[in-house]
């Protein structure tokens, strides 16, 4: 099985060798997803409300302020399996005690923050016909209406997507708290090639123009990446590679990297493991040098494993996200290893952790909470949660480091990752927080390997200080001496 999976790689991979045009090319809203972990605004449906019959437009009317954004709420629920078994499919037909996922700028009465109920059906309610209906809490975002996006690319066999989701609403902490710029005088990742493994890259936006390759799309075994309707993988890219020079855009941490979209899911939740793990071996035999795996990809699946072992063998620097439940993180299917993987958590602006992660598995800590994006159909920048925007972070921090030590091996880039990242927690390695928040320009410009060895240096230099100090002392006294010889022989002392 692996053998045939190799070779639907390496075919991809020679497919994709031949597209060498670049596509030519802000931040869409938290993805839903079937698994419980994430902590999402939700609604649970009931069977009437103010009299009437549920509706999507009507949610969103009441929780987001304008009954436009009735799409967000429905491609953030639509394939994700309901308490009953059932599915959205239709916008018009809803189910009382389906829990519907929010956009993140929902405010109103019957918003709920926190894990999906998960066993038992909630059972549904009905609202009084005489109830106020809540509008959007004072001070909430203003909304902004959904976007309809391009049909697919000329030749290309990408999905058509009837609308995109976003709010212009967003918040540039994380950003800010990186501080890539200062890095930049250095390396802005030229050169490096970064494959995401999720939905798709949306490469016509202006922030990503001539950093999209065509990629893969292993859904379907002959399509192309560089396109996407759900939106995470697009926000990744702007994450990694967006253009900081169009005004209002988020900064990208290794701007002048070059982005392989390999999709791995068309519709909410997780990938099939025999796409996650092909996705993850094309995505090395094109040449990527770092590979940023989104939530979509189970690591514990037996086939992924095999596939990260396999990557591991290579130089070749995985990051994923850190995991929820217990995990034996894959080890190199070979003897001589070189690649690594290294698993990351995502954090608000207090250090709040983006999700319920296995005590002990987190390595290192990015921006994971409210992270400002790029979102699919215009480019409009909103906020995102998850743990698959700290892998980008981290993602893209690698490609600074390769592009600016192109001769540490992917070993040694994550050992970089992990001793330049500035502590959290109580010890250096915290069970919580791992190392650390990651420090892109301490990584790139500390010029030793890690924080010990700095520690060291400096240790070094302030012994051979302290010797030439010493040596000095030793000088002046042996001249106080002979003066004073000196000067007795004058005076006849």
């Amino acid at each position: 099985m692996l053998a045939k999976r190799s070779i639907l790689a390496r075919l991809l991979a020679v497919a994709m060798a031949g597209c060498v045009l670049m596509a030519p090319t802000g931040p869409a809203v938290a993805k839903a997803t079937s698994d419980p972990q994430p902590y999402v605004k939700y609604y649970v449906v009931v069977a009437q409300y103010q009299g009437q019959s549920e509706s999507l437009t009507a949610i969103a009317r009441r929780f987001l302020g304008s009954g436009e954004r009735s799409a967000e709420i429905y491609h953030l629920n639509t394939g994700r399996v309901q308490p009953d078994g059932s599915r959205l499919t239709d916008p018009g037909v809803l189910k009382a005690g389906w829990q519907l996922v929010l956009p993140w700028d929902a405010a109103g009465e019957g918003v709920k923050y926190g894990q999906l109920p998960t066993g038992k059906r909630p059972t549904p309610s009905v609202r009084p016909t005489g109830a106020t209906s809540p509008g959007p809490a004072a001070g909430s975002p203003s909304p902004s209406p959904s976007r309809t996006s391009a049909s697919p690319r000329p030749g290309g066999t990408g999905p058509k997507c009837t609308a995109t989701t976003g709010s212009s609403s967003r918040s540039d902490w994380a950003q800010l708290r990186m501080a890539a710029d200062s890095a930049w005088t250095l390396t802005r990742g030229n050169g490096i090639k970064v494959a995401v493994v999720d939905t798709g890259v949306d490469a016509t936006l202006q922030q990503l123009s001539g950093r999209v390759a065509v990629g893969a799309d292993v859904t379907v075994g002959n399509g192309r990446g560089d396109t996407d309707c759900l939106g995470s993988g697009t926000a990744m890219a702007g994450i990694i590679a967006g253009d900081s020079s169009v005004d209002g855009s988020p900064v990208g941490i290794a701007p002048d990297a070059t982005i392989l979209p390999v999709r791995v899911v068309r519709g909410s939740g997780a990938a099939r493991a025999a796409d996650a793990a092909n996705a993850i071996e094309v995505a090395v035999s094109a040449g990527a040098s770092v590979v940023a795996v989104g939530s979509h990809v189970d690591l514990g699946d037996p086939a992924v494993a095999s596939s990260v072992a396999t990557a591991l063998d290579h130089d070749v620097l995985l990051v994923a996200g850190a995991p929820t439940k217990a995990l034996t993180p894959p080890s190199p299917a070979g003897r001589s290893g070189g690649g690594a993987l290294l698993f990351t958590g995502g954090v608000g602006a207090g250090d709040q952790l983006a999700e319920q992660y296995v005590e002990g598995a987190v390595e290192v800590v990015a921006p994971g909470v409210d992270v400002a994006s790029l979102g699919v159909g215009g480019g409009r920048a909103v906020s995102n949660t998850g743990t698959e925007f700290a892998v980008a972070f981290v993602a893209g921090q690698a490609a600074l480091i390769r592009a600016a030590q192109p001769d540490l091996t992917a070993a040694q880039v994550k050992d970089r990752i992990r001793s330049t990242a500035d502590a959290i927690g109580a010890t250096v390695s915290d069970t919580k927080y791992g190392s650390g928040m990651i420090n892109p320009a301490a990584s790139v410009s500390v010029s030793v390997d890690d924080r010990n060895q700095v520690a060291s240096q400096q240790e070094g230099n302030t012994g051979a200080a302290f010797a030439v100090i010493l040596g000095i002392a030793l000088l002046c006294g042996a001249g106080v001496v002979f003066g004073l010889r000196l000067r007795r022989r004058r005076f006849g002392g």
